[in-house]
């Protein structure tokens, strides 16, 4: 079996145009969903509006996955996070010394997942299957990094392709799409300063949500007598390092793929 792990973006929106053409060989995306109350609302609107029809139209079987909990009911990363009682933060989020903390975030919502389909449609660990990742050339230190599983072989076909980011962008637009937004989650501790600042001016009450994110999750760890963690490595509260940006003055710098497993921010 082979599928692509589509996360929405600029790589993996490329990716399904060129499995629509018959230049990769990924007859099924798979899209796991971290929630729709956690992916980034223009990421789920793109995938459900543009990408899942486009796949429908050109032969391609696009799929919506979710992590569910013993009574097979989604479960999101949010009310994870939110959840109350828990102790643990499945996001990278900086610490009070500014090391990052846990990132289960990709391994329990993406990868195990999409695992779980697998397996669900007869993967079994002595013939795997390849599961392609969306990463282009000039991100090309993010391949083979992250948790390898028994069900499934990483394969890069932008890499073999030698196609760059830039590549992906003209590649959807030649097929008549959409340019795809970044893919992420909206309160991901991976987002640059700039993305930070250009979602408190064009997103507010997105930013607000983020950063009432930041403050339930300070609130529980005083209660248990821990030190406070942060979204950015500014080390302060979202709201108060984070200014809104000015129109012209942010570059529009490339993503910098923190979530290294390659099935993020694609």
């Amino acid at each position: 079996m082979r599928v692509f792990s589509n996360g929405g973006g600029v790589q993996s929106s490329a990716a399904l145009v060129l499995s629509a053409q018959g230049k990769i060989d990924y007859p099924i995306h798979l899209w796991s969903n971290v929630g729709d109350d956690s992916e980034h609302p223009a990421s789920i609107k793109y995938v459900r509006e543009v990408l899942m029809p486009y796949a429908a139209e050109h032969g391609i079987k696009f799929h919506e996955l979710h992590k569910v909990n013993r009574d097979k009911q989604p479960v999101t990363l949010y009310q994870v996070l939110t959840r109350e009682g828990s102790r643990s933060i499945d996001i990278p989020v900086r610490m009070s010394n500014g090391a990052p903390g846990n990132r289960n975030c990709t391994g329990t919502f993406k990868i195990a997942v999409i695992d779980k389909w697998l397996r669900e449609h007869g993967v079994k660990k002595d013939n795997p299957a390849t599961v392609g990742i969306g990463i282009s050339v000039d991100e090309i230190e993010r391949a083979g990094r992250g948790k390898e599983t028994n069900y499934s072989v990483r394969d890069y076909p932008l890499l073999d392709l030698g196609i760059r980011r830039s590549d992906c962008l003209e590649i959807v637009k030649e097929a008549g799409l959409p340019q795809p937004p970044k893919s992420s989650c909206y309160f991901c501790p991976f987002h640059r300063p700039q993305q930070w600042a250009e979602m408190r001016r064009d997103e507010p009450e997105l930013f607000e949500k983020a950063a009432a994110l930041e403050d339930t999750l300070n609130i529980r760890r005083t209660l248990i007598g821990k030190d406070p963690v942060y979204l950015t490595t500014k080390l302060a509260p979202l709201r108060d390092s984070i200014g809104a940006a000015q129109d012209g003055f942010w570059t529009n710098e490339v993503d910098d793929g923190g979530c290294d497993s390659g099935h993020c921010f694609t």
